[in-house]
């Protein structure tokens, strides 16, 4: 029988993130025997969270690559796309664009090139250097992706990728895996003990603890909050599900603004539905997003979500049905927010079981997988 096509998919580190665990829910979630696939990490690869790929016979690459020095690590590319000969080679976001470079020296016949979102240092994509970049490798991309309708605008407007040669495939979701907790009670004192009473009001950010998270102004705006209202004070704790460089800074934060004794650091876990059923909302005070896992995860498990109206979060949370949005950078205006789901509790709810169902109807796993399926057997199916 002849061979299965091979796509290598290239990412900056194979480990905790939203984009990583999107790579490995279509790794493990494409039609048995459509296609094998390997996957290059420009850094490294995080052993734990490379377990979370079921589908046999995945390779795994990483390239070690210096902090600043893609140039360094593009001849070794070369040499192991020659050696793999993939039929599609899959770049995402701008830390690994360069290798579209490597991937058409070496005469791999389709690439494709998919941007999820915006880092702190440009977020709206406007940084002309990156800019230029993204112009320059323009021609070497066969297909690009985008995760938003901002994104789509940005590549079509801004970079100048023709509107064929675009597809927006939004993230999807779990969920079966992803599902309303049965018993949140039992489940804070399972996870978090006494950190967490039962009876708590407990808003959670999920993700890793980055700057472009912007996770003070969560911190903040819960301390604003409480000075509001000594109930909320009495009764809010905070929970931050993750880790990441952030971490000291956020610890040194939350014991300067009194949060210490009410804030639970979970650090990384793998048990992410449990976490998000500990919650009464999700925070995601982002700088920018494209279009968020943690966002769509916490929706499936029946979560509202309060964000910052950045990148995708609008595509996502329905405003005053399935979550609030809120200016990015404004904590009193988050702090308010905050206030008023305390203050209705059922409305709160009730934004969860909007949000469940939206998640199920619109932003479902098998709808993603469907969209990078028709895509790569529709590239497939071009001659080489």
């Amino acid at each position: 029988m002849p061979a299965r096509p091979l796509i290598a998919h290239a990412v900056h580190r194979l480990d905790i993130g939203g984009m990583e665990n999107g790579l490995v829910n279509l790794i493990n979630g494409l039609p048995e025997g459509f296609a094998d696939h390997a996957v290059i990490a420009f850094t490294e690869i995080s052993a734990d969270f490379a377990r979370r790929i079921r589908r046999p016979g995945v390779r795994l690459l990483a390239l070690h690559k210096p902090p600043g020095q893609t140039a360094r690590i593009l001849p070794q590319l070369w040499r192991e796309l020659r050696r793999l000969r993939p039929s599609i080679f899959h770049t995402r976001n701008l830390a690994t664009l360069e290798g579209q470079t490597a991937a058409w020296l070496a005469g791999v016949p389709r690439r494709v090139h998919g941007e999820h979102g915006w880092d702190v240092g440009d977020l709206d994509g406007s940084s002309p250097g990156p800019l230029r970049l993204r112009r320059c490798l323009r021609p070497l991309v066969h297909h690009q992706v985008a995760l938003s309708e901002p994104i789509r605008r940005y590549l079509t407007t801004r970079v100048g990728v023709a509107d064929t040669r675009v597809s927006r495939i939004c993230n999807g979701v779990d969920t079966v895996r992803f599902a309303p907790c049965a018993d949140r009670v039992a489940a804070r004192t399972r996870l978090a003990g006494d950190a967490l009473p039962g009876d708590a009001f407990v808003i959670g950010a999920v993700g890793r603890l980055a700057a472009v998270k912007n996770l003070p102004m969560l911190v903040e705006a819960v301390a604003l909050a409480g000075k509001q209202d000594a109930r909320f004070r009495e009764r809010a704790r905070l929970a931050l599900v993750g880790d990441g460089p952030q971490r000291a800074e956020l610890e040194a934060l939350v014991a300067t603004r009194g949060l210490a004794e009410r804030t639970w650091f979970a650090g990384a876990r793998d048990d992410i539905p449990e976490c998000l059923g500990l919650l009464d909302a999700l925070c995601l005070p982002s700088l920018a997003e494209g279009i968020s896992n943690t966002v769509l995860e916490a929706m499936a498990c029946g979560v509202p979500v309060l964000a910052t109206a950045v990148g995708g979060n609008a595509e996502l949370v329905e405003e005053g049905v399935s979550g609030w949005l809120v200016a990015s950078g404004d904590a009193p205006a988050l702090a308010d927010r905050l206030l008023r789901c305390f203050a209705l509790p059922e409305a709160l709810r009730e934004a969860g079981r909007a949000a469940r169902a939206r998640a199920v109807t619109q932003f479902s796993l098998a709808a993603m997988l469907d969209g990078y399926h028709a895509m790569y057997a529709g590239m497939l199916a071009q001659p080489d």
